[in-house]
């Protein structure tokens, strides 16, 4: 299963890890990513401790744990390549995840680009 069908069909609770340039580390609940392919993804993003850190370390984990029974899901290592601020595109990828939209101003959002670098099984080694 590709990047795009798994996380338009597959529901649970997303974890995205960052940390700033000295190491301190963060971790924040995270809608699921929007997928541009199967090496990029993108975050809708406030002005918050996460992308503050990602302006120093471009390096990030995102961690999806699958609704259910068990312990299943998809560990994403991650690096950031560029921001953009679109109050458009932001409006019309939240649109996509209803679950999420409340009533709030989409303006000072940024749209946060990233390259896949590996992708894990929740739990264990990669197979």
């Amino acid at each position: 299963m590709n990047l795009s069908d798994y996380f338009e069909n597959v529901q649970g609770l997303g974890i995205l890890a960052t940390a700033d340039s000295d190491g301190m580390v963060d971790l924040a609940i995270y809608a699921k990513p929007h997928v541009i392919d199967e090496t990029t993804i993108v975050f809708v993003m406030r002005e918050r401790l996460t992308r503050q850190n990602l302006k120093s370390n471009p390096h990030a984990a995102y961690m999806f744990v699958e609704q259910g029974e068990g312990y299943t899901g998809k560990r994403l290592y991650l690096t950031k390549i560029r921001e953009e601020t679109n109050t458009s595109l932001v409006e019309m990828l939240r649109r996509k995840q209803p679950e999420i939209c409340a009533p709030y101003d989409d303006s000072n959002k940024y749209l946060v680009h990233f390259q896949v670098n590996d992708i894990w099984p929740l739990v264990g080694d990669k197979t």
